[in-house]
């Protein structure tokens, strides 16, 4: 036997010697449309796979795809047609969590689809041991002309629903050669960055300002040795018009692989093309394959929750979709990540006859409120590395943030808007296009935005809490850090100055108005939910400061902490704020002072005080519910409420409505809602363990009578791991063992 044809068999061998992995997912049934496709993933590539009418398709997705208009697009639809094909009454589809791939099969024939999780390459391979197949490889797409978006298609944009008159996605380039079929879809130097930067009055200083769609290439090609193209034909799937090259294999085979590899460059189509030749080059199917099933062996090492039920085995099926992003350089979206799929399949979507591009609250756009909850569950899973493409979003986009304070107030510091582009300005439409003469150009003319600037500190929390947690260098970061929090500080002072003489109230505090608890309690005095994150961000930058003895960084926040003003408490509840002026949303904010300030909660002072606001706070009954990003669930975590987080969470994470159960949604979003499954991840983890000071609480909220296992991260790279069966704890294991002494056993 050929060495490189053992080392494949190897490789599709690997998952019977796989040992304390997560269990498989199988369907015994082939799918009827996208709908009930399985994710598949890697590195920064997401694919949504199924079969149908005995066909493999895949949508194939990468991170940072964004075209003019900031729509994440994908990069097409993939069929491999087999011939004689697959026996379906054997048939299986498999998600291998441990290795991360997907395997179709019948028994004999066996087709394996998954991602290079160190260069963005997806990979198909046959293999039907006896029996010689033919081999049909059609790329797909929707995108071969330019086409004028509807009111409701704009709402993938950045535009959504501001969109101008003549909007339209550009067509892609497709040219199908003897080598493959290449694929590629080009900004031109005007993007929806002008559009905006005109709109805010940006102009004087648009030569500094950072723009990541200018000239952005990206795409790919579709090769397979012995390919050679057949046909070109067109159709119809779903709401949508595409056209197919058809390549199809000289002679019958045995083993069979095709490759999509992919490029993005910002830059010229020549560089775009020899980046992509590079990636081709550097291709070494089986050693990336053993290295990619390698990869995800070791991310499911890291942590884990084991036992009986949906809500488990979703968290498991959640946590291996965001995996397969752990290398972009842009973050997973809030609203579908990498694997939506045809929209006409969304409830209520069916109507609009919308792309497979479609996703509700644009591409490019960032609604912090939402991402934030998809990136908290990475610290205590051990993956701190995973939130780097997050992180860094932030990191790119901070300075034009802070050149919107000088030039329209003269002040510094990062205003970065709750809804914010991946170029750091306020999303086009909810800045406002009707606005008043002499309005306040750097405000959003906006009922449920408006002064929401305080998101941004939660991402800066997660930097700070990574070094806690594993050491990771945050250096690059401590700069926006302390840019984000001085905001604030000059911001209200200013805006005090504005008012009269005294820039400061008469206990020397910030006057933090008008301000806004998320999108809910707007013209807020003082809102809590700020309050509680500019204390907490300030004195967990100020520990930071200490370690690395910066004294002049040390003594800002210890003044900025003296001008923070203290959280109101009244009746003896949290209040959203000290005042607020009307109710916009439905957001519980008087209760971010449990979760994600972690000021209340289990082993902490006044948790009664918490757990009254929870259960008394008219709006915050009001509000309760699972759905999208409801907290409901973590809060009751966090204050032990072991039968109320239960009671939650299983709602939670329970099955989706899709054949894949973890595409929840839309809830307020998309489908799949990833801020869903994030908040329902968190909740889980805080019902298992939290930490207060060095204690580490064990099963806090998780009730008795459920069996589990788990491992899970806490601060100073510990590791805890502990079992709850029958009612009683009968293991647990903390790493380092100097830290076993700090176990509490609620």
């Amino acid at each position: 036997m050929k060495k490189g044809l053992f080392l494949l068999l190897f490789c599709f061998c690997w998952a019977l010697v796989s040992v304390g992995q997560p269990k498989d997912y199988e369907w015994r049934q082939p799918s009827s449309n996208s709908s009930e496709s399985m994710p598949c993933g890697g590195g920064d590539i997401g694919m949504n796979v199924w079969v149908e009418n005995g066909d493999v398709l895949f949508y194939l997705s990468r991170s940072g795809c964004f075209d003019e208009n900031n729509t994440l697009l994908k990069q097409g639809r993939f069929r491999v047609s087999l011939s004689p094909g697959l026996d379906m009454k054997h048939f299986r589809q498999i998600l291998h969590l441990g290795e991360g791939y997907v395997e179709i099969t019948d028994g004999h024939t066996s087709v394996q689809v998954w991602a290079d999780v160190n260069k963005p390459v997806a990979h198909v391979d046959v293999m039907s041991p006896g029996t010689k197949q033919v081999i049909a490889a059609t790329y797909e797409s929707w995108r071969t002309k330019d086409v004028i978006l509807t009111k409701r298609e704009a709402f993938q944009t950045s535009y959504k629903f501001a969109a101008p008159k003549g909007l339209a996605t550009r067509a892609d380039s497709i040219v199908a050669g003897e080598q493959g079929v290449t694929f590629m879809h080009r900004n031109g130097a005007e993007t929806v960055f002008d559009a905006t930067v005109r709109q805010q009055r940006m102009e004087t200083v648009k030569e500094r300002l950072y723009n990541p769609l200018k000239n952005l290439v990206f795409g790919g090609r579709m090769s397979g040795r012995g390919l050679v193209l057949m046909d070109k034909a067109g159709g119809r799937y779903g709401s949508t018009n595409y056209e197919g090259w058809m390549y199809v294999s000289q002679e019958p085979q045995m083993h069979f692989h095709l490759q999509i590899a992919l490029a993005t460059v910002q830059g010229t189509v020549a560089e775009w093309e020899a980046e992509l030749a590079k990636t081709e080059q550097a291709v070494k199917r089986v050693e990336d394959c053993l290295a990619s099933r390698q990869w995800w062996r070791a991310f499911w090492k890291r942590s884990y929750i084991e036992g009986p039920g949906e809500a488990i085995r979703n968290y498991n099926l959640f946590r291996y979709m965001l995996g397969c992003n752990a290398r972009g350089e842009w973050p997973t979206k809030f609203n579908g990540g990498l694997f939506t799929f045809d929209p006409e399949y969304v409830n209520g979507a069916a109507e609009y006859h919308l792309s497979p591009d479609f996703r509700n609250w644009g591409g490019g756009v960032h609604t912090a409120q939402n991402q934030r909850l998809v990136y908290w569950p990475m610290l205590k899973n051990g993956d701190s590395d995973l939130l780097k493409g997050q992180l860094d979003f932030y990191l790119r986009i901070y300075k034009n943030a802070e050149e919107r304070s000088r030039l329209y107030w003269g002040h510094e510091g990062a205003c970065l808007t709750e809804q914010v582009e991946n170029y750091g300005l306020p999303c086009f439409p909810e800045y406002g296009t009707k606005r008043p003469k002499d309005f306040d150009a750097g405000m959003e003319r906006n009922a449920w935005l408006e002064y929401e600037w305080d998101t941004c500190l939660e991402f800066c929390m997660m930097a700070l809490e990574a070094h806690r947690y594993s050491g990771m260098d945050i250096a690059d970061y401590v700069p926006m850090i302390q840019s984000c929090l001085r905001f604030f500080d000059e911001h209200y002072q200013y805006l005090a100055s504005q008012r009269g003489a005294k820039r400061l109230d008469g206990r020397g505090k910030l006057v933090l108005y008008p301000g806004s608890g998320g999108e809910t309690y707007k013209g807020a005095y003082n809102s809590t939910s700020t309050i509680a994150a500019l204390k907490t961000v300030a004195q967990a930058l100020q520990g930071y400061a200490k370690e690395k003895k910066d004294t002049a960084l040390v003594g800002y926040l210890q003044g900025l902490s003296a001008r923070i003003p203290d959280i109101t408490v009244r009746e003896g509840m949290i209040a959203p704020a000290l005042h607020y002026e009307r109710v916009q949303n439905v957001e519980t904010t008087q209760l971010y002072p449990v979760f994600p300030w972690r000021m209340y909660g289990v082993g902490r002072a006044d948790i009664e005080v918490a757990r009254r606001t929870y259960e008394n706070d008219t709006l915050a009954v009001k509000f309760r519910s699972h759905v999208g990003w409801k907290q409901d669930a973590i809060w009751a975590a966090c204050l032990g409420m072991a039968d109320e987080a239960a009671r939650l969470t299983d709602l939670k994470m329970g099955n989706g409505p899709h054949r894949f159960p973890a595409f929840w949604g839309p809830g307020f979003d998309w489908t799949p809602d990833h801020n869903w499954g994030g908040s329902g991840m968190i909740a889980m983890q805080e019902m298992l363990l939290q930490e207060v000071g060095r204690k580490l609480y064990l099963f806090p909220a998780w009730p008795r009578e459920r069996d589990v296992s788990f491992k899970l991260h806490a601060s100073g790279n510990t590791v805890v791991e502990a079992q709850l069966k029958g009612g009683k704890v009968v293991r647990v294991r903390v790493t380092p063992l100097a830290r076993q002494k700090d176990v509490v056993l609620e």
